[in-house]
C-alpha cells in the first residue's frame, strides 16, 4: 500500500481522541498489519528525543534490534491504554531478543515523568517500553514523518478548562537495520503484531 493511501486511511478511520464517535469505536480489530514492506524497502524515519529517564533516544541508538514506534498520548484513558497492553502481549511472547517499544507521546501536557511512570505502572507495560518525549515542535517534526495527525481542542466543562487531543493511532514495526517492515492502524491485534515479526525474524 502506498504511502498516500496509508495516510488517507489513517486519517479517515483511525484520528481518535477521548470523544470518538461510537461508529468508530466499534470498528472490528485487524488480525493483520495495514501495510508491509520488503527488506530495504522503506527507510524509517530519524528521530532524536527523550526518554521518561531523560535520556537520550533515537533509531540509530536501537540500530541492531527490533523497534515498534508507537504514538500515544500519555494522558489518554480510552484507547491508548488498550493499544499498549496489546503491543506489550506482542512483545512478550516474541522469541529471541525481544523488541523495543518506544511511544512517541502526541500530547506534551503529558510527558511528566511522573505522569509517564503512573502509566507504565497502571498499562502493565513490558520492560522493553520507553517513553520518547520532547518539545512541541520537535514531537511535530516526528509526527509529521511519521504520517501522524494530531489534533488539539479545549473546551470548557463546568467552568473546567478540558483539552482534548485527537490523533492518529498507528504503529510502525522496525527491522534492525532501520526500514519500516509493517504498519498497523488501531484498532489491531496483538496477533497482527505477533505475525508481522514472525515474518520479519524469519
Amino acid at each position: 500500500m502506498a504511502l498516500a493511501a496509508v495516510a488517507a486511511v489513517s486519517l479517515a478511520f483511525v484520528l481518535r481522541g477521548t470523544n470518538a464517535p461510537a461508529a468508530q469505536t466499534q470498528m472490528p480489530a485487524s488480525s493483520t498489519a495495514a501495510a508491509t514492506w520488503a527488506a530495504g524497502k522503506q527507510r524509517a524515519p530519524e528521530f532524536e528525543l527523550r526518554d521518561e529517564h531523560g535520556t537520550p533516544i533515537s533509531l540509530t541508538s536501537l540500530r541492531g534490534r527490533m523497534v515498534l514506534v508507537t504514538f500515544i498520548d500519555p494522558l489518554c484513558r480510552d484507547f491508548c491504554p488498550i493499544e499498549a497492553q496489546r503491543l506489550s502481549d506482542a512483545v512478550r511472547g516474541a522469541t529471541g531478543e525481544k523488541p523495543t517499544i518506544v511511544a512517541v507521546s502526541v500530547n506534551t501536557a503529558g510527558n511528566r515523568a511522573d505522569i509517564l511512570r503512573v502509566d507504565e505502572r497502571k498499562w502493565n507495560v513490558v520492560p522493553q517500553w520507553r517513553w520518547a518525549v520532547g518539545s512541541e515542535a520537535a514531537l511535530t517534526r516526528v509526527w509529521h514523518a511519521y504520517h501522524i495527525a494530531v489534533i488539539a481542542t479545549t473546551k470548557t466543562v463546568a467552568g473546567v478548562r478540558v483539552r482534548n487531543v485527537a490523533h492518529t493511532e498507528a504503529s510502525y514495526l522496525i527491522d534492525g537495520k532501520g526500514y519500516e517492515r509493517a504498519l498497523f492502524l488501531w484498532p489491531y491485534t496483538s496477533d497482527a503484531v505477533t505475525k508481522a515479526l514472525r515474518a520479519t525474524t524469519s
